[in-house]
């Protein structure tokens, strides 16, 4: 997360994470998930979701809406973000986006797991202000 002033609304945001990275505690679903039928983690080793606007929405939330991008797809979608620690220069950042998995081409089932159409990806960073003057947030 970068920022060009103080004013939250000049924020980017840059989510990328590996999409072979995923990790459920079965190799039977991790190899699925990771599959062509899914994440194809192989032609896509990338999901990632890319800021187009940020709004503070209270004193520690936030709405961030931008480009998802997995299995190569990309549509627009909002995150939704709460972060702790804002004024001491460092933080956690929580948030959670949920999308429909087959408008990304995600169409397939695990045999005998039900899997809903309707997927909620956390967000659980922490951060660190690096270098600049400090954000003018809403109280």
């Amino acid at each position: 997360m970068t920022f060009t002033s103080p004013d939250v609304s000049t924020g980017v945001f840059d989510l990328k994470c590996e999409a072979a990275s995923v990790n459920t505690g079965s190799g039977m679903k991790d190899g699925k998930l990771k599959s062509d039928d899914f994440f194809d983690a192989k032609d896509n080793p990338y999901i990632t979701f890319h800021s187009s606007k940020i709004v503070q929405t209270g004193p520690n939330t936030f709405e961030i809406d931008g480009d998802f991008t997995i299995r190569g797809v990309t549509k627009p979608e909002k995150l939704v973000l709460t972060v702790s620690g804002i004024g001491t220069g460092q933080g956690e950042v929580k948030g959670i986006m949920a999308f429909d998995r087959k408008q990304y081409g995600m169409n397939s089932g695990i045999p005998f797991i039900k899997i809903a159409d309707r997927v909620e990806v956390d967000v659980r960073l922490f951060g660190k202000r690096v270098s600049g003057p400090q954000l003018n947030l809403k109280k």
